[in-house]
Order: structure tokens, then sequence, then C-alpha cells
């Protein structure tokens, strides 16, 4: 029986590994394929027919878009399912995707669940059952997914860890996410930069948003504090950071990235606020330079 092949798109090695990681988990018999940009993915799309392309929206070089348009009519009776993956979700990207021809799109950040749901009712409409299920084990009861990203799915516990220098700080960004007056103000680390960086973000993980004020920022990583009682995202786990750019809710840049500590602020068990360091995992010279000129300004202001 001919095995379903997909194609990942993405230019983070963290998302094409996380999607990878999750279909071999469900279905082992798949055969999966990647692209480190669009340009990538139109040479293997001229060579090879693939059941469905994954992709990410937002690339350098070749946007998913781009891709999507090019596969219509480059190869318009090839048909192929494409689902865009993106953290862009209103209606005018929505619009475009559809009237280039996407059959599905997914939200980033998302769970393994979501994404194994997606791919099956996408691949449903054109693979047969039998190809789908091929010599994969059926997914368990309330474990669709089991592999070891499984940090993605359950709850977390709040991770403990020594309290670190320069409290006064800590609480005052805590103070700024539960309504006080106080700004949270941190040196910049290892950024070339002297100057302190105020601000807040949304730190989005596939079942919340948190409202997190900024510690520190340098082009590799962001540290932000965050209250416990907006939920506690787990190690390892992919995370989405909305810097607001204007006025409007809609004027938002997004960084993607890999959550690497969790750390309490206090000893004690009752401490409100708690770190999240994340990894940038975007490898997009335009999210460079918005972060680099993030941190030179000190500011919100529109780059990206």
């Amino acid at each position: 029986m001919q095995k379903v092949k997909l194609l990942v798109v993405d230019d983070a090695s963290f998302i094409r590994d996380l999607i990878k990681k999750a279909v071999r988990s469900r279905f082992p018999h798949f055969i999966l394929e990647d692209a480190v940009n669009g340009r990538r993915a139109q040479s293997l799309l001229e060579k090879n027919i693939y059941d469905l392309v994954l992709c990410d929206w937002e690339m350098p070089e070749l946007s998913g878009l781009e891709l999507l348009q090019w596969l219509r009519e480059e190869f318009p009776d090839r048909k192929t399912p494409f689902i865009m993956v993106t953290s862009r979700g209103d209606r005018e990207h929505v619009l475009q995707a559809i009237e280039a021809g996407v059959s599905d799109y997914i939200g980033k950040p998302f769970s393994n669940d979501q994404l194994i749901s997606k791919i099956v009712k996408v691949l449903s409409k054109r693979v047969s059952a039998d190809r789908i299920k091929g010599q994969g084990r059926p997914a368990e009861s309330g474990d669709a997914v089991s592999s070891s990203l499984e940090a993605l799915t359950g709850k977390a516990k709040p991770a403990g860890g020594a309290p670190s220098g320069g409290m006064a700080t800590h609480q005052s960004s805590v103070s700024v996410l539960t309504g006080g007056s106080a700004q949270a103000s941190s040196p910049v680390p290892s950024s070339g930069s002297k100057g302190k960086h105020k601000g807040q973000v949304i730190v989005r993980v596939h079942d919340k948003a948190m409202p997190c004020a900024i510690e520190t920022i340098t082009l590799k990583e962001i540290k932000v504090i965050a209250r416990k009682a907006d939920g506690i995202p787990q190690l390892f786990e992919q995370a989405v950071i909305d810097f607001e750019q204007g006025e409007q809710a809609s004027d938002i840049a997004r960084i993607n990235g890999c959550i690497y500590l969790l750390q309490s602020l206090d000893k004690k068990m009752e401490a409100e606020g708690f770190k999240i360091g994340i990894l940038f995992v975007d490898d997009d010279p335009q999210k460079f330079e918005y972060i680099s000129k993030l941190i030179a300004s000190g500011t919100g202001q529109k780059y990206y």
C-alpha cells in the first residue's frame, strides 16, 4: 500500500521538529520531508507529489501564502491539500488564504491533538482510511498523541527554583500585571546595550494567553514575569510572544519561541509571580531586526 507523504515547511527548526515528532508518534508509517523555507519547498514540490503540505505563513524569501499561490498556479490539477500554520488568525489573513486555495489552517501555538485533528480532517477528504491508518497504533483514550513532546498536553505543576537577585524588580513586574503603578525594569544582558527595557507582552500557549511584564530581552531570548493566576505553561512548550506595536489591537508583532525556563520568584508556595524564559526559534531576518530595534529603543514602536 502506498504510504501517505507529507511536506513540512517552516523556517524555525523547532516548529518543524515539533510537527514531525507529533505526526510520527501517531502515524509512524507516514513519510515526512521538510523544507527550511518556501524556495526549498518549491524545489521539492517540483520533483515530488505529496498527500499534504503543512506550511508556515511567515517565512523569509517566500511566504507560505506565496508558496500556496505558486503551487495552485503551477500544478492546478494536483489539488494538493495545504494546511497553513500561522500565528495570524485575523479575518483578512484567513480570507487571503481561502482565496489562494488553502485547505485549512491551524494557529500557533497549537497542541499535538489539534495538529493531528487537522491532518486527519484534511487527509480524509482525499486519502482512504486504510492508507491513513496504515500500521500505526490507534490513539489511546485521553492521549491521542504520546510523544517526547507530551509537554504540549496535560497540566503543568509550578516549577520550583531558587529566587534570583533583584526581588524589587520582580515585585514591581508582578505589580504591573496586577494593576499596580510600578513598571518592570531590568538591564538587557549580553545585547551590547546598557539601557533598560520596559514593557509588556502577551505570551500565548495552546490553551491560554498570559499578560506578562518584560524582565529582559536579547536577540536570542526573552524573560518575562507572569502571574500564577493566569496559568502556568510547561517546559519545552511552544509559545508565541505578541508585542503590541501601535494603538490598534490588531497591530501586533508575533515572535515564535520555546519555553526553556520556569522559575518561582519566591521560596513561598503562595508566591504570586513566576519567571518564564523563552528562546526565540524564528529564523527570519525581519524579526531579528525588529527585536534589535525594540531592545535599542526600549519601546513597542512599529518596526516589523
